[in-house]
């Protein structure tokens, strides 16, 4: 069966990897990618066209037109700031505004770039979270809550419109050779920060295995929720001595004052909910994206990371 698929935020980072994906499948007719911005280096065989989320009406008249029947569900904001009002609309009134677009054009499958903050940052998670673990967020931690509100709309929309079949990925960090956010900002300074007690791992997941995912779920892939991460997990003592840097201890509480006091400063965007995404971190398990899904990352962790540190050569001091 051949796909046309519609990208939403089709003119960012991961999009672009996701549309390349698309246009090496001989399964696939048409890729549209949507976005409000002009991308900045468009690829040959990807129809762009301007796609406003937040916009009740955005999305509906360009999946009939271009006879869209998969939309890949990627528009979001991936470096929070101090505008949580923008972020909602585009995060959670964005995804409801595709949701509704979707059942409303006859959209058959509609794959979602999800979170694994969607769990939340919690001192009680397990140790591997897994598909089946409850999806609870954080309230005080706006791109978190974000993901759960979504994920439970998600839900919602599974049973009241099965006809949509839904994939949903959990993703880890996603590593890549042009990334910098707040993760990776985390590892250009002198030393590392930590939060004494907690080793904080990660899970990496390189890009070209997340793209390379999406485009089976657009395709031949079974409907479902996964986790998507590579292959174990690296610690921030590990990081540490991969980058030859010391790691700078910090007692909770005492990091938590020093954000509170440097965010009502306006010295960051940052408070007091940082410290438990720099302590209990959600570690995913990618068992299910395995056995059921049908895809193994070509990248485990560790070597998602050793190839950001490939293709940002002043990051480590060896």
């Amino acid at each position: 069966m051949s796909r046309r698929v519609l990208i939403t935020g089709g003119s960012g980072f991961l999009a672009s990897h996701v549309a390349a994906a698309l246009l090496a499948r001989p399964d696939v007719e048409l890729v549209v990618a949507g976005d409000v911005r002009e991308p900045q280096h468009p690829l040959d065989g990807v129809v762009y066209e301007t796609c406003d989320v937040t916009r009740p009406d955005g999305l509906a008249p360009l999946l009939r037109e271009h006879r869209i029947d998969v939309v890949v569900h990627l528009a979001a904001i991936v470096n929070p700031g101090r505008d949580h009002e923008l972020e909602y609309r585009v995060d959670v009134d964005g995804s409801r505004h595709v949701l509704e677009a979707c059942v409303d054009a006859g959209v058959t499958r509609v794959v979602v770039s999800s979170s694994g903050a969607a769990y939340g940052y919690h001192a009680d998670n397990p140790e591997w979270l897994r598909e089946s673990d409850p999806v609870r967020g954080n309230d005080e931690f706006p791109y978190s809550r974000h993901k759960r509100l979504v994920e439970q709309l998600l839900a919602g929309y599974r049973q009241a419109h099965p006809e949509l079949e839904q994939v949903v990925f959990r993703i880890g960090t996603i590593l890549g050779p042009t990334v910098q956010n707040q993760i990776t900002a985390l590892w250009d300074g002198p030393a590392l920060l930590g939060v004494r007690g907690s080793d904080s791992p990660f899970v990496f997941v390189w890009v070209d295995d997340v793209a390379a995912a999406m485009a089976r779920a657009a395709t031949d892939g079974p409907p479902g929720v996964y986790n998507v991460a590579g292959d174990g997990r690296v610690t921030v003592p590990e990081i540490a001595r991969r980058l030859g840097k010391r790691v700078v201890w910090v007692p909770a509480r005492l990091l938590a004052a020093g954000l509170r006091v440097g965010r009502s400063l306006r010295l960051t965007v940052h408070g007091p909910e940082q410290v438990g995404f720099l302590r209990h971190r959600p570690v995913l398990a990618n068992d299910a994206l395995k056995r059921d899904f049908g895809y193994t990352p070509g990248k485990t962790s560790a070597e998602a990371f050793e190839a950001y540190l490939e293709s940002h050569p002043g990051v480590a001091r060896r």
